[in-house]
């Protein structure tokens, strides 16, 4: 569903991704995982039309979308829920949620998509008239994903969803976001807590120094030790060849 090829970019003429290239199929849950500035959030912020790209190729469902505005991909079918509490506290959750169809031209059709949306998450129903700064952290991060759901994305880009989380509400989170793979919303995921997302992913990817050293299925990169090694602070060493 996106391919990323050789991708260069970052911030004015800072780089910071240096040939990022994978391919992320439908209706899946893949994970980036990496150290502190390996460049996770920031190939977000490139797919997502928020940084500047130097190089490189960005293709969803094999259409060239490199260099598209914020705009442009949510008319594809994108959305992105950025790090961190996303979230006007003062408003309603009703409200909140509004926000996510504000720049539809169909807003009886927002409306509709609301009341999905509040089927999905019944907490979210019960609570549509509190102010969001009154719900716990892991119901502020259901009403985020909620809100992102509203324009039906086909692809969820979404950084670090159990920052500030108990571990119970990781889990809950989690499951959510399992719910909407099987539903058939392809998710790229960026998570610190690498052990529990690569365990509910399907495929996952490790960033280091601004590219992806490895990819793999997540169980098979969650019993790669090199994967340990590079937590750990040290780099993924190359292999040698056989004399």
């Amino acid at each position: 569903m996106l391919e990323v090829k050789d991708l260069y970019g970052g911030y004015g003429k800072i780089t910071i991704l240096n040939g990022a290239t994978f391919t992320i199929p439908p209706a899946s849950i893949t994970t980036i995982i990496g150290p502190n500035g390996a460049g996770k959030s920031t190939v977000f912020k490139a797919i997502f039309g928020l940084l500047n790209i130097h190089s490189g190729q960005i293709l969803l469902n094999g259409e060239e979308v490199t260099r598209s505005s914020p705009k442009q991909m949510i008319n594809r079918g994108v959305t992105y829920v950025p790090q961190g509490r996303n979230v006007v506290p003062q408003l309603s959750v009703y409200h909140n949620l509004e926000l996510g169809g504000i720049t539809s031209d169909d807003q009886k059709k927002v409306r509709e998509r609301i009341e999905s949306v509040m089927d999905q998450f019944p907490i979210l129903r019960k609570f549509r008239h509190r102010k969001a700064i009154e719900l716990s952290g892991g119901q502020q991060k259901q009403l985020e994903v909620a809100r992102a759901l509203l324009l039906a994305p086909k692809l969820m880009l979404i950084d670090e969803p159990s920052i500030g989380l108990s571990p119970n509400l990781v889990q809950e989170v989690f499951k959510t976001l399992q719910s909407l793979r099987d539903q058939g919303v392809t998710i790229l995921m960026v998570e610190q807590n690498a052990k529990a997302a690569l365990a509910m992913s399907d495929y996952g990817l490790v960033f280091e120094l601004g590219q992806n050293r490895m990819h793999d299925e997540a169980p098979k990169l969650l019993a790669d030790p090199r994967v340990g090694r590079l937590f750990l602070g040290g780099h993924i060493e190359e292999e040698t060849p056989a004399a």
